[in-house]
């Protein structure tokens, strides 16, 4: 699978599937896992581009802290690679915010969907999302942060495979802790007005670490947000995959 490289940093990519191209951005600390339930829905209509955030994943982990606009840089460094200009762009948590600022910095993005995620980040709690790679235990337990309640009892086998495949792909201790300080720094709430494509905002109505709240707030102060609340926890995604994809296949089609 090809690399891109942004200055010393290598940055992992996957592509697959034909069509305009929709750019999925991770969450803190997870690999490329987190888009599996997006990425079957997509492919196909639409080419389907997943990078791993620098710090998790194949791509590389320099030493922290990280900011947003760093991880932007790179995004825009993987586009060149590719050689697209514009493109669609989803992104969750801290994804999401690099989604914002890629948005608000260039005209790359058509349209944006953020999935639990906000205009700043101050005051939020991540470290519960937190688990160690080499620790089934804690990554399996910090998965209650992540999913509702109700998913974890009725979904073991998908928690069992969540597990395997964050002791593949996330991020050490260390640039968890680098990507974290990107979202605790970020904020552009007085600076939403300058994002002008379309941007679809869901949200988990029971997110445990993103007040669905911050999300409510994103969607009314841009210029061009639609929100939806959906009954799950953070990694609404996963836990609603189909409607999130019907919801995210319409929003670019229409974009």
């Amino acid at each position: 699978m090809p690399t891109a490289s942004n200055g010393s940093v290598s940055l992992y990519y996957e592509v697959d599937g034909e069509g305009e191209t929709v750019v999925f951005l991770g969450d803190v600390g997870y690999g490329a896992w987190q888009w599996g339930w997006q990425h079957g829905g997509l492919s196909g209509p639409f080419e389907t581009l997943v990078t791993d955030l620098r710090g998790a994943g194949r791509s590389d982990a320099p030493s922290g802290p990280y900011a947003v606009d760093d991880l932007a840089a790179d995004v825009q460094a993987v586009l060149d690679d590719h050689g697209e200009r514009r493109v669609h762009v989803v992104g969750a948590g801290l994804g999401g915010m690099v989604a914002l600022e890629l948005a608000r910095l260039s005209t790359r993005p058509r349209s944006l969907a953020l999935l639990g995620t906000a205009a700043a980040g101050a005051g939020l709690s991540l470290d519960p999302l937190f688990g160690a790679p080499d620790d089934p235990d804690a990554l399996e337990s910090s998965l209650a942060a992540a999913l509702s309640r109700d998913f974890i009892d009725s979904r073991p086998a998908d928690v069992e495979q969540m597990v395997e495949w964050r002791a593949a792909e996330d991020a050490t201790r260390a640039a968890w802790e680098a990507q974290a300080a990107a979202v605790e720094a970020f904020d552009i709430s007085d600076r939403l007005y300058e994002i002008d494509c379309p941007a679809l905002v869901v949200h988990g109505s029971d997110d445990a670490v993103w007040p669905v709240e911050r999300g409510r707030r994103l969607a009314e102060n841009l210029p061009r947000g639609e929100f939806v609340e959906l009954d799950a926890g953070h990694l609404v995604g996963i836990e609603r995959a189909r409607e999130v994809n019907d919801r995210l296949f319409g929003h670019i089609e229409s974009a």
